[in-house]
Order: C-alpha cells, then structure tokens, then sequence
C-alpha cells in the first residue's frame, strides 16, 4: 500500500511538473511569437525585459533570468524557501524558451497589431492559469508582491496590477507612442481574464452521490487511486424499504471523468448523481477565507 502512494504521488509530481512546462512554453510562445516581434510591451518582468530588449538589443531569455535570480534570491532571504522551488524551476525553464524561440521567431506570425494583442494576451494569460492552477508561479513580480505583501498591508492582486501599469505606461518612454501603451493595456487587460477563465474552470467543483452494492470497492479505489475523501451515507429505499449506503463525493470537475470511469468499471450499474458546487474549502481545495 505504500509503495502504491508513493508511485502515485511520483506520477502525480510528474503530471504537474509537465503541465507546468507545457504552460511556460505557451507562455514563451505568446512572447516571441506575437507580443515582442509586434513591439508590444506587456506586463510583469517579461514586459520589463522586453523593454529593455528593445532598447538595447540584450535577448528577452537573458534579463528575465537575470532579474529573477536577483528576485529570487531576495525571496529567498526575506520569504525563505516559502514561495517554493517551483518557481526556481519556472524562472529557469521560462528563461531558455524565450531565449531558444527569440532566436527563430524573428516577424510576428499575425501583421495586424491588435489581433498579435488579443491572441498574445490569449495564450499569455491562460498559459500562466494553467501554472498557477498547478501551484507553479512564472516568479518576477510574483516575488516582489509577495515581499511587499510581507511588510505592508497590501494584497499582491493590487502590487502587481500597479507595477504591471508602470512597466506598460514606461513604454511611451522609449516609443514615444500612446498607442503602445494602449496595446500593452489591451495584452494585460485579456491576459488578466484569461487567468481568470483558466483558475475558475480549475477549481470549479461537483459533488456525487454513488448508490452502488459495491460501495466498499468504490470507494477503497477512489481514496487509493484518485486520492478523493469518500463519506458513507445510510439510506433506506422508499419504494422497496431496504438499507442502502450511500457514497458521497467532492472533487474538481476535471476529476469527474476518471470518476465515472473507476465506477464504470466496478459496477456498470451503479447509480449516480452530480451536481455543481458553488465552492468547497477546506483539505485538498480551496483554503478557508475570512
């Protein structure tokens, strides 16, 4: 039995490390394939970078690695190791696809500079949903907001939306032009709401009740295999007047496939109910808020 949960939770370690990548290359594609060769300037410390590309030439890859090792090793002193090594990683692993993609992606892959906005913002922000939905963070302005956070009263949301209008407004500048500012709005503006869309499908979640004689091998599965809590319910049949358990069931949505498929397989008869749930807190969701 513990060898089966340590092979889980090694599968389960490598399943988000490579959703995490996934992500950092999307993220590093939106950058290089849309964003930079566009002359967008957008948010955070790959916008920054980018800045500073554009006015000296020095690869987007090299400074945000640069200044994320600054960052992070004051994260480290001030947060200490808190803010986790998937950061580290992310940093490092998002510096060599910018720097690898800039080298081979040199025109934007659209002409028209407001669709190269919106598709940019697009890929931009849900492939960071998808690393934050995994626990990961891109670092840069993440570190600082958290630091800040530390010593003053002010939530991270609202540190990096201001630093973010800094960087974009920083822009005008360089180019002399409102209307790169305007589109480095617009990137952060869809960006932010595709965040958004990504985290809420991530954590919205369903509720099941499982009506099944072979309750017990149900749930034995769905608490060693999926790694859910199972509560048994007592019940009693108002037509037929028997005993019956009841299996009851909260995870995300996007478990419910595996779900169905481990019940099917038990028992292609069992009975099954689901329903959306507004929101769950507590152990292995969403942490209690005041």
């Amino acid at each position: 039995m513990k060898l089966k949960k340590i092979h889980n939770s090694v599968w389960h370690s490598i399943q988000n490390y490579a959703l995490i990548t996934l992500g950092l290359f999307v993220n590093a594609l939106a950058w290089t394939a849309f964003i930079i060769p566009s002359e967008i300037i957008g948010g955070g410390v790959t916008g920054l970078s980018a800045l500073v590309y554009y006015a000296t030439g020095i690869p987007v890859g090299l400074t945000f690695f640069a200044i994320n090792i600054v960052l992070i090793t004051l994260g480290i002193k001030s947060l200490g190791l808190s803010f986790g090594i998937r950061t580290i990683y992310a940093a490092v692993v998002l510096s060599v696809f910018l720097s690898v993609l800039q080298q081979y992606i040199t025109e934007p892959i659209v002409s028209d500079r407001f669709m190269a906005a919106i598709i940019g913002g697009i890929m931009g922000g849900a492939s960071v949903g998808l690393v934050f939905s995994q626990g990961g963070s891109t670092g840069g302005t993440d570190i600082i907001a958290m630091m800040i956070n530390k010593y003053r009263n002010i939530s991270p949301g609202k540190l990096m939306l201001y630093m973010d209008v800094v960087i974009i407004s920083s822009s005008f500048i360089l180019f002399r032009s409102l209307e790169v500012i305007v589109y480095g709005f617009v990137v952060m503006a869809v960006a932010s709401y595709a965040i958004d869309m990504v985290l809420m499908g991530h954590r919205q979640s369903v509720q099941m009740f499982i009506f099944s004689k072979k309750h017990e091998e149900i749930a034995e599965q769905i608490a060693n295999e999926i790694g859910r809590g199972v509560t048994l319910l007592n019940g009693k049949g108002w037509y037929s007047k028997t005993e019956s358990n009841i299996l009851m069931v909260i995870a995300r949505r996007y478990e419910s496939n595996q779900l169905f498929r481990t019940i099917k397989q038990i028992d292609p008869e069992a009975f099954i109910s689901t329903a959306n749930v507004m929101g769950v807190y507590g152990k292995g969701f969403d942490p209690i808020k005041y």
